[in-house]
């Protein structure tokens, strides 16, 4: 089933992620596309492989290359992302990594933004560096900063919007005008996003990132990457970063399940979305809050550029408690619906605290450049009935309240 019904129309959202690329006709008859659990495929004829390993036929020849299942599921995110063609990878990292082994090399620089996810920021700061490739932050809250840093030798610019963990948004249709004017390619992490809530490829984006552990999946129940962009820079990523660097392939029992989850990602996300802004206004408004960073409050910093390149505003808030690290400890120790755990995304909802977990490898010095608090806790709000996470949520800040109270 092709994006456009028979007069045309491009078909929704929902309808594509369902039915794109599949006719069960031609699998006879079954409606759920089959798993193809092979390592290998067999030729007609020694000309035939000799065809497609030399790229003259297209086929399937190798499961580390391509493979009928992954690419049903590559084709559907495409789809849903607005590209040419996809990629999926093993593991988000197997995602970034692929792609910038392919698109840097030694003596290269890349401007990245001043906040990213830890394992991201290690890749960067002691992975690409070591093979002499220069890491340039910028703070890209202002576009215009990136001006600056752009040499002769800049070859690619990267970030995360919303990023991980502190909510900073970045305008891509100002970075990606910037970046062509300069003969640069962007690419973008979306998965705090999802194509549901926004495309960077239709902002200007070259290459979309996805930990699709998150969000596409949606389930806690799998790890795996996927990579968006043209049919060109795809095709370089799958045969140099993928094939001959990372080997980061996806297995395609992994390709099966995240297109099960992206069948239900937009009513998933609107659900996320929905009882995220529910919860981020109760928490804006109590006595022990700090502050919150949530892209779909009026008071975040950020939020025209929200608005501009959003359609909803994610299950993902930050936030900090007046007391720090020490009451924010405190609060998470007192839930019981809401788990403590990494990762985000999935149907439960997760709490956590960034810089002891998922930014630990950022050094004291660095979180404080990089604008990750030691008082930040990361809450990934899931899709249990609402008054319920907002219960635990407010019964544990109560009686954080209370403590803070006694000590005053």
């Amino acid at each position: 089933m092709n994006s456009e019904n028979d007069n045309k129309i491009p078909l929704g959202f929902a309808t594509r992620a369902i039915h794109d690329g599949y006719d069960a006709r031609s699998e006879q008859g079954a409606l759920v596309p089959p798993v193809y659990m092979t390592s290998t495929f067999e030729f007609e004829n020694a000309e035939q492989g000799a065809a497609l390993f030399a790229g003259e036929e297209e086929g399937h020849f190798y499961s580390r290359i391509s493979n009928p299942t992954l690419s049903l599921l590559e084709h559907r995110i495409a789809s849903l992302e607005g590209a040419e063609s996809a990629l999926s990878t093993a593991s988000g990292m197997g995602a970034i990594t692929s792609t910038l082994w392919t698109l840097l090399k030694q003596g290269d620089e890349i401007i990245v933004d001043k906040t990213l996810y830890g394992c991201t920021f290690t890749y960067f700061q002691h992975g690409l560096t070591k093979f002499g490739v220069t890491v340039i932050y910028v703070d890209m809250r202002n576009p215009e900063n990136i001006l600056s840093a752009i040499t002769n030798k800049t070859k690619v610019i990267y970030f995360e919007t919303p990023a991980n963990p502190n909510m900073r948004m970045v305008d891509i249709k100002a970075v990606t005008e910037i970046a062509k004017e300069n003969n640069l390619l962007t690419v973008v992490d979306n998965t705090y996003a999802t194509p549901y809530l926004t495309q960077p490829i239709s902002l200007g984006a070259d290459i979309v990132v996805h930990s699709a552990t998150k969000y596409l999946g949606g389930h806690g129940d799998l790890v795996a990457g996927l990579v968006v962009g043209s049919a060109e820079l795809i095709g370089r990523i799958r045969i140099e970063g993928l094939k001959d660097m990372t080997g980061a392939v996806m297995a395609p029992l992994t390709a099966f399940q995240i297109m099960r989850g992206i069948k239900t990602l937009e009513i998933r996300m609107d659900r996320h979305c929905k009882t995220a802004e529910i919860i981020a206004k109760e928490l804006e408004n109590h006595t022990a809050v700090e502050v919150v960073y949530y892209p779909g409050l009026t008071s975040f910093n950020q939020y025209d550029i929200a608005c501009k390149q959003m359609t909803g505003f994610g299950g993902m808030i930050a936030f900090e408690l007046k007391g720090g690290i020490a009451e924010g400890r405190k609060l998470m120790n007192k839930l019981t619906l809401i788990k403590r755990a990494v990762s985000l995304g999935d149907v439960d909802t997760l709490i956590q605290h960034p810089a002891s977990m998922t930014h630990s490898t950022y050094t004291p010095e660095e979180r404080a450049a990089h604008g990750i608090s030691d008082g930040l806790v990361r809450l990934s709000v899931g899709l249990e009935t609402p008054k319920d996470i907002l219960t635990d949520l407010m019964a544990a800040l109560e009686e954080t309240s209370i403590n803070q109270l006694k000590v005053a």
